[in-house]
């Protein structure tokens, strides 16, 4: 199944998605949040979305796609987790999963304007593959474990700001990931029966010309291994989302220019649908 919410910022309504008709979930729940997905009972919606009890939602055609998540209590996010990407980035292969973090601030809907941080020249992008946690999980005792926590699968750019990130950085990345609408994800939140999350093909493009194109089958660290390694430092609830890392593509390669204001950046991973952010000039916090 899939989920989405529709609407302004801040004015959300959650949906479920079935074809190209929206079903208006707010008598079941006020959110697709982590108090909804840890409560989810598939079987049970589905049974309501067969009998027509859900009510369909009429919006225009312009209706503007907000993220499924609403506000994660953390995103996690996974570096130099695919081969090629390691090695345009001159780094060696990890030999545990590499972790930062990005504020749950950076939100924002998958076909939003993103504003290039003030003093920026090197925002980058990066399709990946996203995790939604359904259900809370610390020590995990084996990766076989990992899909009873796991409540779907999302489409996220992980934009990126590389002297923040790189040059001036400290020692640690999340200067260059932290900036506002960093994170565009959706449009929507598929849940695990709906595809298979270990042969997923993952493409970019800045202004229709392609960057990147590759699997998940290419993924150093997998879905299973990643959850269960995270929960032995953390604990993941409900609605956090993962980020999983991306591959070979990206400007840092050296191989294409960074993102400039009016550039049109578009993702894509297979069976979670695609994005889309005009990159805008810095005029000041988006609100």
């Amino acid at each position: 199944m899939k989920f989405a919410r529709v609407g302004s910022l801040g004015q959300e309504i959650p949906v479920a998605v079935i074809g190209n008709t929206y079903l208006d979930l707010r008598s079941l729940t006020a959110d697709i949040d982590g108090a909804f997905l840890s409560t989810l009972n598939l079987e049970a919606l589905q049974d309501e979305v067969t009998s027509g009890t859900l009510p369909v939602l009429e919006v225009p055609g312009d209706v503007r796609i907000g993220t499924p998540i609403p506000r994660p209590s953390a995103i996690y996010c996974v570096g130099l987790n695919y081969a090629a990407h390691a090695a345009e980035s001159g780094a060696s292969l990890p030999e545990h999963p590499v972790l930062f973090l990005k504020p749950p601030n950076t939100l924002s809907g998958p076909f939003d304007d993103v504003e290039i941080p003030r003093g920026s020249t090197k925002t980058d992008w990066e399709v990946e593959l996203g995790i939604v946690i359904g259900k809370r999980c610390s020590y995990l005792d084996s990766p076989d474990q990992v899909m009873e926590h796991v409540a779907g699968f999302v489409l996220v750019n992980d934009l990126s700001e590389r002297t923040f990130q790189l040059e001036i950085s400290g020692g640690q990345w999340s200067k260059g990931k932290a900036s506002a609408g960093f994170t565009p994800v959706g449009p929507w939140l598929v849940t695990p029966d709906e595809v298979d999350h270990t042969n997923l093909r993952l493409q970019s493009f800045v202004n229709g010309d392609p960057r990147q194109d590759s699997s998940t089958q290419d993924l150093v660290f997998g879905v299973e291994h990643i959850i269960h390694h995270f929960s032995q430092f953390m604990v993941l609830e409900p609605g956090d989302i993962i980020l999983t890392g991306t591959p070979e593509g990206v400007a840092l390669s050296g191989r294409f220019p960074y993102l400039a204001p009016g550039d049109v950046v578009e993702v894509r991973v297979e069976g979670l649908g695609e994005s889309r952010q005009t990159m805008r000039a810095y005029e000041g916090v988006m609100k």
